[in-house]
């Protein structure tokens, strides 16, 4: 399998004190279904903003098709215009996306960006929204959304842009149970259709679903291990280990124990 982005022994410091991610080593395959699991401030969102060129590790390498890529690649205009064709990020925040007059301008942005021509995005941006059931939307502004329209064009500003990969930060918080319903399925109908999907989640049910290979980011920033969806969700032990999961204490008339609680909330890495 061809792999597409990889880090490698990557290290990352906020203001150079305040560890994100610590020797971190992954690879993702073109075509792969990746979740990216941990606790609240482990890492997950700064590995994939690692992933999508937004920040360089100060340690390590990042690799975009087999070559390391750094904060200088990006000057070159040809190799910045290839891996922003190639690699689309949605943000956790739809809000800091979506900066557009309107949900046709949001959609037909980064195409334009990219040097195509405006009949061109025009028809991607008709096409995309069909897709995403939001041609009401055409004409909103984006502060005039809900929530889970906002996510729904975030994504759609991605999708016009046709990238093969496709980075997805927290994509289900915040989102009522018919639109993560409606992301679920939309990320499976992408995934068949060849896209990378790289997610970052600490909703072990999502993961339950995506049923992809599983990356599980420890409190100490470091990759604890890679598997597959089951084998990752079978492992109580590892997964109360690094916080995903935890024990409730129990205590009844003649007895007391501990019982294992998976929860589902939104959280901001």
């Amino acid at each position: 399998m061809q792999t597409v982005l990889a880090l490698k022994e990557a290290s990352y410091k906020y203001y150079g004190k305040i560890t994100a991610l610590d020797t971190v080593t992954l690879s993702i395959g073109l075509g792969q279904r990746i979740a990216v699991i941990g606790a609240n401030g482990s890492g997950k969102s700064s590995l994939l903003q690692v992933l999508a060129g937004l920040i360089f590790p100060q340690k390590g390498e990042v690799f975009f098709n087999g070559a390391p890529f750094t904060e200088k690649s990006f000057k070159d205009s040809g190799f910045l215009r290839r891996f922003r064709s190639a690699v689309g990020y949605v943000f956790q925040d739809s809000d800091v996306q979506l900066f557009c007059p309107t949900v046709y301008d949001e959609l037909i942005f980064g195409p334009l960006q990219m040097g195509m021509d405006e009949a061109e995005a025009s028809g991607r941006a008709v096409e995309i929204m069909k897709m995403l059931n939001i041609e009401a939307l055409r004409g909103r502004p984006p502060y005039m959304l809900s929530g889970g329209e906002k996510k729904r064009v975030a994504i759609g500003s991605i999708l016009t842009m046709n990238p093969e990969v496709i980075l997805l930060d927290e994509p289900t918080g915040g989102l009522d149970p018919r639109t993560q319903a409606f992301l679920v399925e939309l990320l499976f109908t992408l995934n068949d259709a060849g896209k990378t999907i790289v997610l970052s989640t600490h909703d072990l049910a999502l993961v339950d679903e995506l049923q992809g290979q599983t990356a599980v980011l420890s409190e100490l920033h470091t990759i604890e291990r890679v598997d597959t969806a089951d084998s990752i969700l079978a492992d109580e032990e590892m997964l109360l280990a690094v916080n995903l999961i935890h024990e409730h204490f129990h205590r009844h008339r003649d007895s007391a124990g501990t019982i294992s609680h998976r929860h589902r909330h939104a959280h901001i890495d």
